[in-house]
């Protein structure tokens, strides 16, 4: 739905909300934001020359609910699209709407809609505005409670592509028991046990004039949680049918993921540990896309998530063609008054994970790994291959010192395969430090001050980081950063990336503006990623929710 049709939904919501207004029933609620940015070439950095110099992402969001109903708009906005955004985004219109009724046990849902099946790994539909990924769905869905403990749902639709649907219609069930609601031996029992069944489906014509290629493809998962006290189980296995696809480069091989995590937990002390297994999982409701495009499922990744620019300098890319490892995580807190502890306490979390490939050997209908047009390899599910794509071993001390002053300090090891995961040369090797710290002045002012730094020999050399930010709480911010690229081989290519900032933000409405240059890299939110191109320029971004 393009611009032209947007004012039939807006007229009408805005005569619900002047009607609610005025009888007092219903509630609508909604946010908007705006992100804009002007471009300035800047040979130094390869940030490129912009014919528009100004680019501008935004959109608003207006939900309106009534007793047993729920409609909402979505408008959204490219003019066009904010660099590093596929272009293919470039306009404007109502990408997303729908309808909503619940009453009792039963809630239906038509128009677009965002679900996730378990863990994600046969299905999910989300929206990450900082990727421009979105994958929403667009038909019908149903959920039913059956009876207590039992629940059900199902959908049937067609996936966001832009501004248009892709090809693939896509059909799933879920469902889900708690068997210590359903049974009634189980109902005291400290033991809490849930378990749940996937099957999803995709069809898409087949228009290949190569191979014979299988316009329904089937997946199906089984997922088990457990809990008693302080322990935690949780896991989920996916098998896919064979799906000759761009992405496994149209081979016959069926795919199937495992994914088992297990925590422990009292207060003070946390442990977690996590492994998984992906083999050709790739599952997509168009054969033939590519990227972040039409992707019907999620492969959740067990490394380390940071906030901070350094440490994520080089993120981890899900490997959906085959990957394999996994993680430990161990958190202690030191009591206040230990030696360790001090007068406030100590939280310190050391966090390692591993991936490698996994192992793959010719299959029977050819000598030959990968050709397409066959199985395409055979693989051991417990033998892991030989290549490793990516290690991350890193200490974590958060400490408050004073009623004032107070800490959070990283160190990372890092081992990166920059050919597989970035398409780049080699392996990075790397060590990072941060050093983040928060010192109250009094109730309203506070200096924010993060340190950091990045050793390597490889890929661009060493970096050095300062950022500063002095806050007037609760509406002003006001912020100097700076990465120092001086380890560059590159002379001329030891350079700094330096930008500004204020923010003003009052109840729900926020604005900022600012000023700098942005480095060219990859980034990455849990393990889907996309690339971002250098650019120097102004930025304006404001949001506000009612």
């Amino acid at each position: 739905m393009r611009f032209k049709n947007i004012f039939v939904p807006v007229f009408i919501l805005i005569s619900i909300y002047s009607q609610a207004q005025t009888n007092n029933e219903g509630q609508l609620h909604g946010n908007f934001q705006v992100d804009m940015q002007t471009y300035k070439e800047d040979s130094l950095i390869s940030a490129p020359k912009i014919p528009e110099k100004m680019l501008l992402n935004a959109y608003a969001n207006l939900t309106y609910s009534k007793g047993n109903f729920t409609a909402g708009i979505r408008y959204e906005a490219y003019m066009n699209t904010l660099s590093g955004y596929d272009s293919r985004y470039n306009g404007n219109g109502i990408p997303y709407r729908f309808l909503t009724y619940k009453a009792d046990e039963l809630e239906v849902t038509a128009g677009s809609f965002y679900d996730q099946f378990g863990n994600g790994l046969i299905l999910r539909a989300y929206e990450e505005k900082g990727l421009g990924y979105d994958n929403a769905f667009d038909g019908v869905r149903v959920k039913y409670q059956i009876y207590k403990g039992v629940s059900v749902k199902g959908l049937v639709g067609k996936q966001r592509f832009f501004f248009d649907k892709g090809p693939g219609i896509v059909r799933g069930v879920d469902g889900e028991i708690n068997t210590n609601e359903l049974l009634q031996f189980m109902s005291e029992s400290k033991t809490q046990i849930i378990l749940g069944g996937s099957f999803v489906s995709k069809y898409q014509a087949d228009k290949d004039p190569l191979y014979k290629l299988p316009e329904n493809v089937g997946a199906w998962a089984a997922r088990m949680n457990i809990t008693r006290g302080a322990i935690n189980f949780n896991t989920e296995y996916a098998y896919k049918i064979n799906d000759p696809s761009a992405d496994n480069l149209y081979i016959y091989k069926p795919g199937e993921a495992l994914l088992i995590s297990t925590s422990f937990s009292k207060k003070g002390f946390g442990v977690l540990l996590n492994a998984k297994r992906v083999d050709n999982m790739a599952f997509r409701s168009n054969r033939n896309a590519g990227l972040i495009d039409l992707n019907i499922n999620y492969l959740p990744i067990l490394t380390k998530s940071y906030t901070y620019s350094f440490l994520n300098f080089y993120p981890y890319a899900t490997q959906s063609n085959g990957e394999m490892g996994g993680g430990a995580e161990l958190m202690y807190k030191f009591k206040k008054t230990t030696l360790l502890g001090g007068k406030y306490g100590t939280n310190i979390s050391i966090n390692f994970s591993r991936l490698n490939s996994i192992d793959k050997s010719a299959p029977s209908d050819t000598s030959v790994i990968g050709v397409s047009g066959t199985l395409g390899y055979e693989s051991e599910f417990f033998t892991p291959g030989n290549e490793l794509y990516f290690q991350d071993f890193n200490i974590e001390i958060n400490k408050k010192f004073s009623k004032r002053f107070s800490g959070n300090f990283i160190y990372q090891n890092l081992i990166y395969n920059s050919y597989v995961l970035r398409k780049g040369h080699g392996t990075v090797y790397g060590n990072a430090g941060i050093a983040d710290m928060l010192y109250k002045i009094n109730d309203k002012n506070a200096i924010h001050i993060e340190l950091g730094a990045l050793f390597t020999e490889q890929d661009m050399g060493n970096w050095l980081m300062l950022q500063a930010e002095y806050s007037i709480a609760p509406k002003w911010f006001f912020s100097l950063s700076d990465q120092y690229n001086y380890g560059n081989e590159d002379k001329e290519m030891q350079l700094h990336y330096y930008t500004a900032a204020i923010t003003y933000a009052k109840g729900s409405n926020r604005i900022q503006i600012g000023y700098g240059r942005q480095r060219q890299g990859i980034m990455c939110v849990g393990g889907v990623c996309r690339s971002v191109p250098a650019s120097n320029g102004f930025i304006l971004a404001l949001s506000s929710s009612f």
